[in-house]
């Protein structure tokens, strides 16, 4: 999923920065709040990107056989950028092959070729397909292949309006102890695309806050970490509705760190055009995580010549 891969991203640039406890002297809380910031910075930079979160600007799910794509609204996928006619694809036995239109000024991955077959992002690192400044990769979700398509020009990214944070607040970095689970457990994580999909559930995060006892089941997703989706009493009023996103470093002795500064929302929360994944029950909180990342308030959807991609 390309939703890890961009996770992964996040996840390595916390491994990088420093270890920060309350036994680290006086300097420790100007170090933490250093640390964090950089960190924002550079996930602003990550969004920013031309072809980051905010230049989505369609998902279109392919049916099995033959299509059209464009955009003109004859095409039976109708993108809101790009030719009126880009081509066909083809969906059959689990391989979409894709026929560039003649005379179309497109591009399949690094070759010059005007027929060939598409990686999903499933299947490792996806082929992009560009046409003019935008592009599509395939996806792949719960067995159905679609496509990914991105606009540097999206209202979403042009009219990017910053994240809003809680301030830093050391007390919202806890250590929490690691209740390993047996070897080989999984939990099944629903998405907003309405799929269920098990993923490698290795532990549970205990940790104490306000007098009480709170419980997170953490997740591996290959990153090197434990990546956390969690909800709490913040949600749909000063933090995006469904939930957020957090790293915790792997355990050393039954123990790590949760910095809900670093708290983050989901690319659902900027775009209408993402398959997020979404806490599971026993991941929502009875506690108000007044940490990390606020409610996004700028533009959510894309809709390029005035027509959302359908």
């Amino acid at each position: 999923m390309q939703w890890r891969t961009t996770m992964t991203l996040i996840a390595l640039l916390a491994m990088v920065a420093p270890a920060i406890g309350a036994e680290a002297g006086p300097g420790a809380e100007a170090a933490h709040r250093a640390e964090i910031e950089a960190w924002r910075a550079a996930r602003v930079e990550r969004l920013k990107q031309p072809e980051g979160w905010l230049s989505l600007v369609g998902l279109h799910w392919l049916a099995e056989g033959s299509q059209t794509v464009g955009r003109a609204p004859d095409n039976d996928v109708v993108l809101a950028v790009g030719p009126d006619r880009l081509g066909t694809l083809t969906l059959a036995d689990r391989r979409v092959r894709l026929a560039l239109a003649d005379g179309v000024d497109a591009r399949i991955g690094d070759t010059d070729a005007r027929e060939g077959d598409l990686v999903a992002d499933s299947a490792g690192t996806p082929t992009v397909v560009r046409f003019g400044r935008a592009s599509f990769v395939l996806i792949e979700r719960s067995g159905r292949f679609g496509l990914r398509v991105r606009d540097p020009e999206a209202p979403t990214r042009t009219g990017f309006v910053g994240i809003d944070h809680y301030p830093i607040d050391p007390a919202w970095r806890i250590e929490a102890r690691f209740e390993p689970h047996p070897e080989g457990r999984t939990i099944e994580i629903a998405s907003v695309i309405n799929t269920l999909e098990p993923m490698a559930n290795p532990g549970a995060l205990v940790f104490e806050f306000g007098g009480k006892t709170h419980r997170l089941e953490a997740i591996d997703d290959g990153s090197g970490q434990l990546f956390l989706i969690f909800a709490d009493r913040t949600n749909g009023r000063e933090t995006y509705g469904p939930g957020r996103f957090l790293y915790a470093a792997m355990p050393e002795d039954g123990r790590t760190t949760l910095d809900f500064n670093r708290a983050y929302n989901p690319p659902c929360a900027f775009n209408a055009y993402s398959t997020c994944p979404l806490p599971p029950p026993e991941n929502r909180l009875d506690l108000a995580v007044t940490a990390g990342e606020r409610r996004y308030d700028g533009p959510h959807r894309a809709a390029a010549s005035g027509r959302a991609p359908r």
